[in-house]
């Protein structure tokens, strides 16, 4: 039997209604479960909920600055990737002393923002232990990676 791995849960915090569609619909369409905020306020009440692998956090906000929320996120194990229209490399360096794993600038690619969350991501799951999966054919084998251990027969 065959489990499905478990879909990566990615929070996008904008006020653009348009850019939290457009990723929403992108992410959705490559099976990602993907929540929506578009200011902090909300945000922090989905974070706790939805608990994400991932969140695309813009710095311009309503009601407080993204490097505040991406901060307090970051006292959690969870990637944030900044993605805002602020291109000085003042704003970029300040986004990653406040603990950004990286940051894009608007306009962006969905492809290349794709790629960068995976890469994010993927640092998570390189970094877990191998857990062995087991035979429901025969319980009492085990397998791990390429090892295979069979007590039954020596």
């Amino acid at each position: 039997m065959v489990i499905p791995a478990p879909q990566n849960k990615i929070m996008v915090v904008d006020d653009d209604p348009a850019i939290r569609h457009l990723i929403h619909r992108f992410f959705t369409y490559n099976n990602y479960q993907i929540e929506v905020a578009e200011n902090a306020k909300t945000a922090r009440e989905i974070f706790q909920r939805f608990k994400p692998d991932l969140v695309i956090l813009d710095v311009n906000l309503p009601d407080d600055s993204g490097f505040n929320l991406c901060q307090e996120i970051r006292q959690t194990d969870i990637f944030v990737l900044m993605l805002t229209c602020l291109t000085d490399a003042n704003y970029i360096l300040e986004g990653f002393e406040r603990g950004a794993d990286d940051y894009q600038t608007k306009p962006f690619n969905l492809q290349i923002l794709k790629a960068k969350i995976e890469a994010l991501l993927k640092r998570r799951t390189d970094s877990l232990p191998i857990l062995p999966t087991v035979d429901t054919l025969s319980p009492s084998r085990l397998i791990f990676e390429n090892l295979e251990i069979d007590p039954q027969k020596m």
